[in-house]
């Protein structure tokens, strides 16, 4: 039974990712690149500043989630095994040329993630807590389709909530089986447990850890990466060589076969960058900004910085290595041999610290992103506690399972959820392009953006960008 469950897994995502996702992803993006005039690219120095954006006052004084802690947010869920286990596992079955599509899904899918996110702001919804939203929300509110809104944000809860968190699980637990020996039982109720302290605590709790964790974790990663590039400077370009003639079956000896390179490319760069899956839309719908397209900006800029920065360090140290053609080690372990072999037995032990760093964080993260789609299909605080429940079974599950179920299982709900979203916004494009001229039209006065719902002719049923929001977001920064 078992097998049989595996192999129809296998073959629905074989189907899916080779005659669906991977065009509907490219050919979005390069559309959107084009119609935004590349927005990902000419507004880049914008996005750096829009970091240091503080959160507005709501009417009633309390102070929302500013652009800071929303990328965090997000940057939590990108920023995790996707990084380090996923990139090993694209390079150890697509070659290296995964590497180079990896890129080219975040360098187009900049520009996605620009439009989802921006809709998402658009589109959000007050809660006890600030704000929430996502494409479950801009489904229903603009497209009039609560049905569909409905299947998104079931696929999005069984995704990250449930699955996604066992994949963060398996890795920590696999990294530390690794490097201390630790029972991965021992270790899957560690996880569960710190787990619960945070999801239990709210969205504020969530923001809080977030913006501590994510930051300091990524850039000491990075700078692990950096000095092996430095210390390996000349063989760089031979990287690159191999990199792109992988990627183009030049080198298929040596790489695997184009089509695979491109498949596990596309895929575990979706994984880590969530660029038009519809999950990264959920954290920018809770920032307090005074401009929606300030949030598209700020989420395209957590593309870049977990794909061009965070993978590709990883894809370095491997590639910097021998270790990955002798098929000895897969996902995780395949990272910790090729740091060993850089800078000596301690980094098995670096890579399983960073990488509990940077999975929890995913963690909590990933549960939020269901906590609001279940709000969203019906508010009921025991469900709520039932999937609280499940999630974190879900963890504890992750710890012991193998390797390449969690990850199989990944990819179908990532597929499932990124088609639904990827048909929402190719209709509902048009309506960030609009914001972003109203956005840019102000900056070009020497305004800070603010928005209202008159700003774009003809939007319905947007509920936080009226007059009210247009008084308070005068106290933008």
């Amino acid at each position: 039974m078992g097998q049989l469950f595996n192999t129809i897994v296998t073959e629905l995502n074989n189907y899916l990712w080779s005659y669906i996702l991977i065009g509907l992803l490219i050919g979005l993006g390069v559309y959107f690149s084009f119609r935004t005039k590349f927005v990902q690219f000419r507004l880049l120095g914008e996005m750096f500043r829009l970091l240091t954006d503080k959160a507005t006052v709501s009417a009633d004084g309390k102070k929302g989630i500013s652009s800071f802690q929303s990328f965090c947010i997000g940057a939590a869920t990108r920023i995790g095994t996707g990084n380090l286990a996923g990139v090993a596992i694209a390079i150890g079955l697509g070659g290296p040329g995964a590497v180079f599509w990896m890129w080219i899904v975040a360098l187009v899918g900049g520009a996605t993630s620009f439009i989802e996110s921006t809709l998402a702001q658009i589109y959000k919804v007050k809660d006890k807590n600030g704000f929430r939203g996502g494409p479950a929300y801009y489904i229903e509110k603009a497209l009039n389709a609560r049905w569909l809104g409905i299947i998104f944000a079931i696929f999005i809860t069984i995704s990250f909530g449930l699955i996604f968190n066992s994949v963060q699980s398996n890795t920590i637990s696999v990294a530390f089986e690794s490097a201390f020996g630790t029972s991965r039982l021992v270790m899957g109720l560690i996880i569960t447990g710190v787990s619960a302290l945070v999801i239990f605590g709210g969205i504020n709790r969530i923001a809080k850890v977030s913006q501590v964790v994510v930051p300091v974790m990524a850039v000491f990663y990075l700078l692990i990466g950096l000095f092996i590039i430095v210390t390996n400077f000349q063989a760089i370009p031979g990287v690159f060589s191999l990199i792109i003639s992988s990627a183009f079956g030049f080198n298929e000896a040596l790489g695997g076969s184009v089509g695979a390179a491109i498949s596990y490319g596309v895929k575990r760069g979706l994984f880590s960058n969530e660029a038009g899956m519809g999950s990264a839309p959920n954290a920018a719908a809770t920032a307090t900004v005074s401009h929606p397209a300030k949030q598209g900006l700020i989420q395209t800029l957590g593309v870049f910085v977990d794909t061009l920065f965070v993978c590709s360090a990883t894809a370095f140290i491997i590639l910097l290595s021998n270790e990955y053609q002798t098929g000895t080690f897969e996902g995780i372990n395949l990272l910790q041999a090729s740091l060993v072999s850089h800078v000596g037995p301690w980094a098995s032990v670096f890579i399983a610290i960073s990488i509990f760093l940077f999975a929890f964080s995913s963690i909590i993260g990933s549960y939020y992103y269901g906590e609001t789609n279940i709000e969203f299909i019906k508010k009921d605080n025991t469900v709520l506690f039932l999937y609280r429940i499940a999630a974190l079974g879900m963890v504890l599950f992750g710890s012991l399972a193998s390797v390449q179920i969690v990850w199989d299982l990944a990819d179908l709900s990532m597929a499932l959820m990124a088609i639904t979203n990827l048909i929402a916004i190719a209709f509902l494009g048009k309506i960030a392009f609009k914001t972003l001229d109203d956005y840019v039209s102000q900056l070009k006065v020497g305004k800070n953006p603010v928005f209202h719902v008159s700003n774009v002719d003809g939007l319905q049923n947007v509920e936080c960008w009226g007059e009210e929001e247009k008084i308070d977001n005068k106290k933008a920064v």
